[in-house]
């Protein structure tokens, strides 16, 4: 398969579900996901509407998101158990799907936006924690 560029909505569905179909697997994050989500189909979808909106700019994701609330919440069903590693291993699936199948200038920010959007998710559920 040629590596292309994320330009459409298509590219945005088939990176989520690859994506998301290697973290439900995953030795360390599956648990935690397949524990927390009960609707799969509902949660790509709503997935594929954020990371549309962070790459491209379009769709119907504007104004709908709140991650930190999101992963605040998370974290207190699982009793706050996460940890910087989570999203070391979230990266490194992330980028893996990536770069099997994808290269150029959104393929290259959805890295970096990660990258950033993982440390600022990390630093906001650790400040949420009762100390």
């Amino acid at each position: 398969m040629d590596k292309i560029d994320i330009s459409s909505r298509k590219e945005v569905d088939f990176l989520i579900r690859r994506f998301y179909d290697q973290v439900r697997q995953h030795d360390v994050l599956g648990p935690i996901f397949n524990d927390v989500i009960k609707d799969w189909d509902t949660h790509l979808i709503h997935l594929s509407d954020f990371w549309e909106m962070i790459l491209l700019q379009s769709g119907p994701g504007a104004g709908k998101f709140n991650p930190v609330k999101v992963h605040r919440q998370v974290d207190a069903q699982v009793d706050n158990s996460i940890e910087q590693a989570h999203f070391g291993n979230w990266l490194e699936l992330w980028f893996q799907t990536l770069d099997k199948y994808f290269e150029g200038e959104n393929a290259n920010y959805a890295k970096e936006h990660a990258r950033r959007m993982a440390h600022m998710l990390f630093m906001r559920i650790w400040e949420a924690r009762e100390r």
